[in-house]
């Protein structure tokens, strides 16, 4: 009987069709070229099938090698959640609990509610993936999931800790330079920042507030992080959560401009009894709970703590 391949060829195979060649895929995983090729050469064997073709720009996928890879990423998924899992003892509050969020969220509010957790347990470490797309808990890419919208799988427990209003905004700079925002008929007399492509959250925001057309933003993103950037460097107005723009300190422009994002922490069921992520679960909705609602006094001191001296 052949003899299947193991994690470590089919982890090979995934990394060469990300890095898109044998040298990469050796650096990404610290080995050596020749046995990221036995790798996958053992895997091609043990399918009967070629895997790669070599081209100009390195190694090119098959047909057979994309249809693979949703299957690989999920037996990464799993490595990663069993050695998660391997690092937290039983009984004491310990190891390492990956946490997904949109990027907003993880730059802008998880630090400071992962700061206080590392205060209380030090045993903890995070691995954050920062994204806008909603990991599959159910797969196990990640442990513990801050969403803006209601999961829809089962077997999750989640807990809604609120509402994230987002809302227009600029710095004082801004509009020391350029004035107030009062009308919308004033709009383009400003500069403004918003979205490249047409999300579905975008499309219902342009209906019901009659917002204007892509071309009249002068800085376009589909990156939530550029866009905040460019708020916080006074460049123009833009949308951006009422409780980020408050802790900077920012102006309120347009309030009839008002979008509701409800917010949820979530995580698998059968892993509410691991401690480490039952105990970060609980940081994050108490954490999360504590932003929407704007009573965290640490939160709002520490990023004082953090902003530019204004100039009187």
């Amino acid at each position: 009987m052949d003899r299947s391949p193991d994690w470590d060829s089919y982890r090979s195979f995934l990394a060469v069709l990300e890095e898109g060649s044998l040298s990469g895929a050796a650096r990404a995983l610290g080995l050596t070229q020749p046995t990221i090729g036995r790798h996958i050469e053992a895997v091609e064997q043990a399918l009967k099938r070629s895997l790669f073709v070599r081209s100009q720009r390195g190694l090119s996928p098959t047909d057979a090698a994309l249809a693979l890879r949703p299957y690989a990423e999920a037996l990464k998924a799993n490595a990663e959640a069993l050695a998660r899992a391997a690092s937290c003892e039983s009984d004491k509050v310990k190891g390492a609990v990956r946490i997904t969020a949109s990027e907003v969220i993880a730059a802008e509010v998880l630090p400071y509610i992962l700061t206080d957790l590392v205060e209380r347990e030090p045993g903890l470490s995070f691995e954050v993936e920062a994204s806008n797309r909603n990991l599959d808990l159910m797969s196990r890419a990640a442990d513990v999931a801050i969403r803006m919208a209601l999961p829809q799988q089962q077997n999750l427990i989640a807990v809604k800790a609120g509402e994230a209003e987002v809302g227009v905004y600029a710095t004082e700079g801004y509009i020391a330079r350029r004035g107030r925002l009062e009308r919308m008929e004033d709009i383009d007399r400003h500069v403004l920042i918003g979205f490249d492509r047409m999300t579905p959250l975008v499309r219902a925001a342009v209906e019901a507030y009659d917002l204007p057309p892509r071309e009249a933003f002068t800085l376009r993103s589909d990156s939530d992080l550029t866009t905040l950037g460019a708020i916080r460097a006074g460049l123009g107005i833009g949308f951006c959560q009422t409780g980020i723009a408050r802790r900077e300190g920012w102006v309120r422009l347009l309030p009839q401009l008002s979008l509701p994002l409800p917010c949820w922490v979530a995580m698998h069921e059968d892993l509410k009894t691991n401690p480490a992520c039952r105990r970060t679960f609980d940081a994050l909705v108490a954490g999360m709970r504590a932003y929407l609602t704007a009573r965290s006094t640490t939160l709002k001191s520490r990023a004082s703590a953090l902003r530019p001296t204004r100039r009187k």
